[in-house]
């Protein structure tokens, strides 16, 4: 038997090379999902909407990724045996798929840590305006979030070749919108923050403090940048810092 002849023959290599790419693919999944362990991702991504929607369907994120860059190694091994063995006629396609897979990959990962940052950016700012007690604020952590996941398709969409441009215009006047109709929907919040700005470097009051703000009296219990608490016997108010110049502002002295 000719060995030489039996080892080049194109169906063998192609077959070498789709066990060996089945190898490298599950070692590559392995390492990564160690990495991303190891740096402490899955902590990171911990109660986001993506990472309870993987966990309800018996995953992870950090599985999804893993096995994600695992698929990729095997798709090339799987093309690259394709071609090998010239099972079709097809080369020129063949050789764009290949160079598509790395630039469909990326573009899959922007999408899952797109939606991951979305997620913990609105957490983050649902957290940070938390005791502001206006109904305008409440849509705000919802803007950031998909204004994140916006920008995360435009990235997604550019990395496989799609024509971006009249989405970036699009972006450019959606800011512009958020601008306009911000400083409108907005005023009173902004007032207020304006209003606490000043309060917070002038201190006309401050905690412990017995005041009046309009019909509301009792002693500062907390002054931010957006309300001042106070709170009396029985009940605690929360101002926004707006209504201190609005209103009649008295401090009351023992």
């Amino acid at each position: 038997m000719d060995w030489q002849a039996l080892i080049d023959e194109p169906a063998v290599i192609a077959a070498a090379v789709l066990a060996l790419g089945i190898v490298v693919g599950y070692l590559v999944g392995r390492l990564n999902k160690e990495l991303l362990s190891a740096s402490g991702v899955p902590d990171a991504v911990e109660g986001t909407p993506f990472e309870r929607t993987a966990q309800s369907i018996g995953t992870s994120s950090v599985e999804i990724v893993a096995r994600l860059s695992s698929w990729f190694i095997y798709g090339i091994a799987v093309l690259t045996a394709i071609h090998i063995a010239q099972l079709l006629d097809t080369e020129a396609f063949w050789i764009r798929v290949v160079e598509f897979i790395p630039q469909v990959f990326i573009a899959v990962l922007v999408l899952i840590f797109g939606f991951i940052v979305a997620d913990k950016a609105e957490l983050a700012v649902s957290e940070y305006l938390r005791g502001v007690k206006l109904p305008e604020v409440s849509i705000i952590p919802k803007v950031v979030k998909y204004s994140v996941l916006y920008v995360a398709f435009l990235i997604a969409l550019g990395q496989i070749g799609v024509y971006v441009a009249p989405l970036l215009i699009l972006l450019a006047v959606y800011a512009v919108g958020i601008v306009i109709v911000g400083a409108v929907v907005f005023k009173d919040f902004l007032i207020s923050s304006a209003a606490g700005i000043y309060l917070l470097l002038n201190q006309p009051y401050g905690i412990g403090d017995q005041i009046r703000i309009g019909e509301q009296s009792g002693i500062v219990q907390e002054v931010d940048l957006f309300v001042t608490k106070i709170e009396d016997d029985s009940e605690e108010y929360i101002i926004p810092n707006r209504k201190v110049f609005e209103d009649e502002l008295v401090r009351v002295r023992d």
